[in-house]
């Protein structure tokens, strides 16, 4: 088992200055860079992937389309989704990016079983699904040897804007949210709660993970500070 990674969990933070903040963070890290997960969530946003057809956008409306540098088509994020960035050094950690979706979906899949949902990926169109309906998206980039992007998992975000789209570039693929399997869900306990399934499944030695940040004002300070943090480097 690996030393755990630091856990960052940071917030309602805007989309493209994280993006940024990943690509820095990993053009900068070196051989002795510890790995990090960041935890999050975004406003509303619609985002591409590096080969995405923008004809998946069918009335995206007043919410921001970005086109970015995973892999993957169209997916949506927006407040309520618990997003994870694992930025680790696949190299040093032996892992393959195969190896890091399952790694990801696998987590989510023993996060819901322990919730008590029946969840399963899919290897034709990676995701989570609980009954058909996707519960969490993977897209990723590997640069210099070292992953960024990751997960989405649908905690309590309103659904609407996915029929905004074709999910993924799948028309017609329905999605869920923990919320509506899992009464009284809430996001910071699904923050705090998938940690210890995402070290699991990546192979790192578990520790416990830093608290969330805090509420309101500072909340948003410690946001800020963390990003800077990260930007500066």
């Amino acid at each position: 088992m690996r030393v755990a990674p630091l856990i960052r969990h940071l917030g309602l933070v805007p989309y493209e200055p994280t993006w940024r903040s990943m690509q820095r963070f990993t053009d900068e890290r070196d051989a002795a860079t510890p790995d990090e997960i960041w935890l999050l969530e975004h406003p509303p946003v619609f985002t591409l992937g590096l080969n995405a057809k923008r004809e998946h956008v069918l009335a995206p409306g007043d919410i921001p389309v970005i086109q970015i540098d995973r892999g993957g088509q169209v997916t949506y994020h927006g407040p309520g989704q618990l997003v994870v960035y694992p930025l680790i050094d696949l190299k040093r950690c032996g892992l393959g990016v195969r190896q890091l979706v399952t790694a990801l979906e696998n987590a989510v899949v023993s996060y819901a079983a322990e919730l008590g949902v029946s969840a399963s990926a899919s290897r034709e169109a990676p995701g989570v699904y609980v009954d058909g309906a996707k519960l969490a998206s993977v897209g990723l980039r590997v640069r210099r040897g070292s992953s960024y992007h990751g997960l989405a998992l649908n905690v309590t975000l309103d659904l609407e804007p996915f029929r905004r789209i074709n999910v993924c570039g799948y028309p017609g693929l329905g999605v869920t949210r923990l919320a509506d399997v899992v009464p009284g869900c809430e996001m910071d306990s699904a923050a705090r709660g998938i940690v210890p399934h995402l070290l699991q499944q990546l192979g790192f030695t578990a520790s416990p993970a830093a608290p969330p940040a805090e509420t309101g004002a500072a909340r948003y300070s410690a946001i800020s500070t963390a990003l800077q943090a990260v930007s500066s480097r």
